[in-house]
């Protein structure tokens, strides 16, 4: 064994500042494991005590500071005053079934007929379409309203014009100059929109328009003069919170309130969908981001994968609890299937990446792969070889595309300038991720565009393969209330990442396989203090391999916190990320560049 870590990756310290770090302690009282962790962070000093206590009464802005706030919630409010029926058309991923069942389940509370319309991803794609919109108007539907999808739907919207049907569109994919001639357009990041809200998802984005509407019904004595009680939409958080970690974006400003709330009414299980899912998954912890972006939202994204498109959010939706059982129950079952196929398309694309491991955008393409894997496929690649990831499924002479990025690279955007430039038929998305269809000749076209838009701004030190952690801890740091200073700094995810510490000196008393591809282990320390740990799909990896047949060798491991709780008592664990093994049994932990 040399001193690299089991994955090959080098061991490199975040930096901190240690003048920061005793500003907090004396201004905050903070102990020094959480003021490092700040100043690792670069939390601006006016944003701590936010950033500590995230509240969505402190940090959610006017909704007026949206563009066209004003003109959609007059539009919405005419539909419900003059007894319009409302067409919801949604996407079938999680954001796209939390906006749906957000908007849904408002209109249920309110009394208020509304027909949602999801697309199936195989026939008919993403976003409206013509026929898509035709459905819904047969349906005597006089406003649609598209969530998390609508900016570039050019075609549809002005189908709906036509037959003078308004459309509204709440989204936040990325948009161009020129927008589609619908009534309105909330979307924060289109090119006109000043409210700084770009990191909200489309769930977090209808949230703002429904604080919007309820405020103009209060004021309008609406509640009282219908005798209906006024919705408290706060409990609408655990839908937001559950679009916002399953779309990956940034947990900044108000999306921490978001989730920092939205986690604390999931745990109440007012949503019938979500405690179905919730009981089915057998998790029976308070439930934290890791659940909704690992266990609940893949089942919920799974019907849109490989079974009905519909499933997630009509589950969302339902108040039926023989059929929101029969819903989750199928979402279990195409969420399996949806693991086979991953697995088998997964190994057949790092079989064709040999040629192409050089390339610093990986643009990968066969023959009818599974459209609804893809997306998947596109997040494992990249995640593995931290490289922007485009992976196309070929049907005849037409391509489908799903893309997934690194942080600072917006494929959205390049997505839009590919359209602009003749080279791809439509697409859209956001920063961090995006989809696309293109003709099959075009493809080498494409994959020069993108490499050429991504020189130059990186270099080939990027792509070393680095693990940055925290801190070093001792074994006698897993503890509770060692664990409730580094929640302090939750909730954690993209923008915020889950603290990673190295525990030195250790050594394997007992492993074992747990589900399917996990690795459950009991280690030692120096001191002789055990350790409960456990490594994530690793059966099949070298880190996996090494804890269950290494019984001599000391070594280091990298990893994070967990809490397990089980009939009332609380343990902390250890998730291992790596595993860096000592030649000669000498203590050599990676040196820090802090």
């Amino acid at each position: 064994m040399s001193d690299l870590s089991i994955s090959g990756k080098k061991w490199i310290y975040k930096k901190y500042d240690s003048n920061y770090i005793t500003f907090l302690k004396e201004n905050y009282f903070l102990d020094e494991i959480t003021a490092k962790l700040l100043s690792i962070r670069n939390i601006n000093k006016d944003y701590i005590a936010s950033f500590l206590k995230p509240s969505i009464k402190n940090l959610i802005p006017n909704p007026n500071i949206l563009k066209d706030m004003e003109r959609t919630t007059k539009r919405i409010l005419e539909s419900i005053n003059s007894k319009e029926k409302i067409g919801i058309f949604g996407d079938y991923d999680v954001d796209g079934a939390s906006s749906t069942a957000l908007i849904g389940n408002y209109f249920k509370m309110i009394k208020q007929d509304f027909e949602i319309y999801i697309p199936d991803r195989k026939l008919e794609g993403y976003g409206p379409s013509i026929n898509s919109f035709k459905k819904l108007i047969n349906k005597n539907v006089s406003l649609i309203i598209t969530v998390d999808c609508g900016t570039m739907s050019f075609e549809a919207i002005e189908y709906a014009n036509k037959n003078k049907i308004d459309v509204i569109v709440l989204d936040h994919h990325q948009s161009e100059i020129q927008l589609p001639k619908a009534y309105s357009i909330i979307n924060p990041n289109r090119l006109d929109d000043k409210s700084k809200l770009n990191y909200l998802c489309a769930a977090g984005v209808c949230f703002m328009t429904l604080i919007s509407l309820n405020s103009h019904l209060r004021k309008q004595a609406w509640f009282l003069k219908n005798k209906i009680q006024e919705p408290n939409l706060l409990n609408f958080l655990d839908l937001v919170s559950l679009g916002t970690i399953c779309d990956v974006v940034p947990l900044v400003g108000l999306n921490r309130a978001i989730v920092k709330q939205g986690l604390k009414i999931i745990s109440l299980k007012k949503n019938l969908g979500l405690k179905t899912l919730i009981d089915l998954c057998k998790i029976e912890t308070k439930p934290s981001t890791y659940h909704l972006g690992y266990v609940i939202g893949p089942r919920i994204n799974a019907g849109g994968r490989v079974g009905k498109c519909s499933h997630g959010a009509n589950l969302l939706l339902n108040n039926n609890p023989k059929e929101s059982f029969q819903i989750a129950s199928e979402l279990e079952k195409y969420n399996s299937d949806r693991k086979k196929l991953e697995k088998d398309l997964l190994n057949i694309v790092l079989n064709t990446i040999n040629k192409k491991n050089n390339d610093p955008v990986l643009v990968l393409c066969g023959d009818l792969w599974h459209e609804g894997i893809i997306g998947i496929i596109a997040s494992r690649i990249k995640e593995k070889f931290n490289k922007p990831t485009i992976i196309i499924s070929l049907d005849n002479k037409i391509g489908k595309a799903s893309a997934r990025s690194i942080v600072g690279f917006d494929i959205g955007a390049v997505i839009l300038s590919a359209i602009q430039n003749n080279i791809l038929i439509k697409g859209g998305g956001h920063k961090m991720a995006g989809g696309f269809s293109i003709e099959k000749n075009k493809i080498e076209k494409f994959k020069e565009f993108i490499i050429k838009r991504f020189k130059g701004k990186w270099d080939k030190t990027y792509f070393k393969d680095n693990l940055y952690i925290d801190s070093s801890i001792s074994t006698s740091a897993l503890n509770i209330n060692f664990y409730q200073k580094i929640e302090k700094l939750s909730p954690f995810g993209s923008g915020n990442p889950e603290p990673k510490f190295i525990l030195e000196n250790v050594k394997v008393i007992r492993s074992s396989v747990v589900g399917d591809s996990h690795v459950k282990s009991i280690l030692i320390s120096k001191d002789g203090s055990t350790i409960k740990t456990i490594s994530f799909n690793a059966y099949e990896t070298d880190l996996g391999q090494f804890l269950l047949n290494n019984r001599t060798n000391t070594f280091n491991i990298v990893g994070k916190l967990s809490l397990n709780e089980w009939k009332g008592e609380k343990n902390v664990e250890f998730i291992i990320d790596d595993i860096s093994v000592n030649k000669n049994q000498k203590n050599k932990v990676p040196s820090s560049i802090g």
